[in-house]
């Protein structure tokens, strides 16, 4: 059974249409099958008397070819209407390009279809700045932009029923309390949300099913997907085979990722290409390291040294065991009971980075010296106001934060908040405030 899931996107959109009100075109961007179309045709029909649905992906191109000579607007207008036997209403009506990338001059148009005015605007898209994507287009600066992720810890439990666990959540940390008995329910709840993740048709999968077997296979569709979608862009085939090193990279505990460590020797320009068309596919966070943590540290980001997680932590698991043909219910259970004996770290750092990621963070994190031999890592750092708030995350219930102190008192003017995030419930030791992994989302 397919199920419409509540998603917060939909505020965004409703805010975008108060506010805007038709002076711009809006771009929903994000990566493949995070539920972009699902949720802005959902708003289409509750928001609008009447809509058109151009998926760009299907059309031929009897559609695609209105674009190309804007001289009649009202001919373009009139041969949409019918053929998708509807009618627009001005001011009442939105026209939604999907998968906007495949027909870039549709893209281009929404300069003179927002200068009309007649309609509003909605685009969705993936890839949507990939080179191939935008030559010899004039991007529409009349285009507001906003990213879709997997769903969030709280859209999750929205799709299982649970509407008050999360504000529960957040009430415990304001007031900085343990959650005492709750914990451990609270801890396999999130977990169950790391293994299947936040695509909509794994959750879909999961509500119908209960079968994490079958979760993981549909999983595997999508990760599938993601490579054939990275071989149409790099046909090398190299683009693809850094993504799927992720989760091995990251469980070496590595101070970077090594793309050569996946692809061997590549030109530098055309290494920076390829991390570049990873980024915008939205598929992964990438966390660069800052030269110098400061509240400013976009300036001083190092594009050559950085760590790559999955956007989503449900695909990253099943990536992390795509040697056997599915990850049994047996080693899903284990992992959902914490018992399974691998060192997990790396699974957890990806949710944080996650978690992190989808609240709007840009992240960033740091090394530094500890001998000649060793470096001290700070796993992520926030900008808060005048503020740097460092992150160290521990995989297990062991409370030593040994890089978090000595980045403290290295930094210790800049220092607002520092927090340890592991899998025991809310405490302090001395100035750090030591969290469960899933309360990332309100740091």
């Amino acid at each position: 059974m397919k199920r419409i899931f509540k998603r917060k996107l939909y505020d965004k959109l409703l805010h975008w249409k108060q506010e805007k009100n038709g002076k711009t075109a809006l771009l929903v961007e994000g990566a493949r099958r995070v539920g972009k179309s699902t949720i802005v045709e959902e708003f289409a029909k509750h928001e609008y008397k009447s809509y058109i649905l151009i998926d760009f992906n299907k059309v031929g191109k009897k559609i695609k070819d209105l674009f190309e000579d804007l001289d009649d607007l009202d001919y373009l207008f009139l041969t949409l209407q019918a053929n998708y036997g509807v009618n627009l209403e001005p001011r009442k009506s939105v026209i939604i390009f999907d998968e906007v990338q495949k027909c870039p001059l549709a893209r281009q148009a929404i300069k003179y279809l927002v200068a009309d005015g007649r309609y509003d605007y909605i685009e969705t898209g993936s890839l949507i700045s990939i080179k191939r994507n935008t030559k010899d287009i004039t991007i529409p600066s009349e285009e507001d932009r906003i990213t879709m992720f997997p769903m969030d810890y709280e859209e999750f439990r929205w799709a299982l029923g649970d509407t008050a666990s999360v504000p529960l959540l957040r009430m415990f940390y304001e007031k900085r309390l343990p959650l005492g008995a709750a914990f451990r329910t609270k801890m396999r709840e999130f977990r169950l949300y790391m293994l299947i993740g936040g695509m909509p048709q794994a959750v879909n999968e999961y509500l119908d099913t209960k079968n994490l077997q079958n979760v993981d296979e549909l999983k595997r569709s999508i990760i599938k997907l993601y490579e054939d979608d990275f071989l149409k862009i790099d046909d090398t085939g190299r683009l693809s085979k850094m993504f799927m090193s992720i989760p091995g990279q990251l469980s070496r505990s590595s101070t970077r990722f090594v793309p050569f460590n996946a692809i061997g020797t590549v030109e530098e320009d055309k290494l920076l290409e390829l991390i570049k068309a990873m980024e915008d596919s939205k598929t992964v966070n990438i966390v660069y390291h800052c030269d110098n943590p400061s509240v400013g540290m976009s300036l001083t980001k190092d594009n050559s040294r950085y760590k790559i997680f999955i956007s989503d932590t449900g695909l990253f698991i099943t990536m992390a065991f795509w040697d056997k043909d599915y990850t049994e219910n047996i080693l899903y259970e284990k992992l959902l009971s914490d018992k399974l004996d691998v060192n997990l770290g790396y699974v957890y750092e990806n949710a944080v980075a996650q978690l992190l990621a989808t609240a709007g963070n840009n992240l960033f994190y740091y090394t530094f010296p500890k001998d000649n031999k060793h470096n001290y890592e700070i796993d992520f750092i926030l900008s808060r106001g005048g503020k740097v708030w460092p992150i160290e995350v521990k995989s297990s219930s062991h409370k030593s934060h040994t890089s978090l102190d000595e980045f403290c008192r290295k930094f210790s003017e800049r220092v607002g908040e520092r927090f340890l995030l592991y899998t025991k419930d809310l405490s302090h030791d001395g100035q750090t405030l030591l969290l469960p992994i899933q309360m990332a989302m309100y740091i």
